[in-house]
């Protein structure tokens, strides 16, 4: 699928990377749709709400197009068809919990009043104003005519990259280093142990409190009049 079908996929990825602006993940409380005017009726804005499942909390008119109706509030695997819901829910748990930036590629095939149509959704994380990665900037471009909605899609293909190697340059390093060698022809090894994942993260956003072990909130009660 070649990637200058979807301009507006490429300006939310340049103004996700801009306004992170060498964090971890920006904040929810960044975005200024100005930045992504050309872009605005493809992108959205997901909410977590439990493992595996993101609902719409800001959606462009390209969204309730493809359903035919207002979708703010659903959940975004209303757009997957059952066959491949199991595997967006992974992909939204690897963006939220890597934190990982996500593209899907996918496929609705053609019926009566419904050309076949290709369509390429990515997945940005960002922390929420309580500092959680818990929303993340989307982007579903579509080409082809929508034709008759609602519009359903196979994911004919996934990629997620971990955000963390961006601030770990020595992530494949060893886990031991040889110090000092030994006269005999023997060297010798100090341990040094690679740090973990949720050390690793501290690191990177200087957030030790919210990386203690602990029970994961299943459900997030929001109030969205004011988004």
């Amino acid at each position: 699928m070649s990637a200058t079908r979807f301009n507006a996929i490429t300006e939310v990825e340049s103004y996700w990377d801009a306004i992170r602006a060498g964090r971890l993940v920006p904040r929810r409380s960044d975005i200024d749709p100005r930045g992504i005017e050309r872009a605005l009726e493809f992108a959205f804005i997901l909410e977590r709400v439990a493992p595996g499942i993101a609902r719409l909390r800001i959606a462009g008119s390209h969204l309730s197009d493809m359903m035919g109706m207002e979708v703010r509030g659903m959940p975004l695997s209303a757009f997957i068809t059952p066959a491949g819901r199991e595997t967006m829910s992974t992909v939204l748990e690897q963006v939220f919990d890597s934190p990982a930036r996500a593209t899907i590629d996918l496929h609705s095939d053609s019926a009566i009043g419904k050309p076949a149509i290709d369509a390429r959704l990515v997945l940005l994380p960002m922390k929420s104003d309580l500092g959680d990665i818990s929303r993340a900037l989307g982007c579903f471009a579509t080409y082809g005519d929508i034709g008759r909605a609602p519009r359903r899609f196979d994911i004919t293909s996934h990629s997620a990259t971990p955000l963390l190697g961006d601030f770990m340059p020595n992530a494949q390093a060893p886990l031991t280093q040889d110090r000092n060698p030994d006269t005999s022809g023997e060297r010798r090894r100090t341990e040094r142990p690679f740090p973990t994942i949720p050390q690793q993260i501290a690191a990177a956003t200087g957030n030790v409190t919210r990386l203690r072990p602990g029970p994961r909130p299943y459900l997030s009660v929001v109030d969205t009049s004011d988004d």
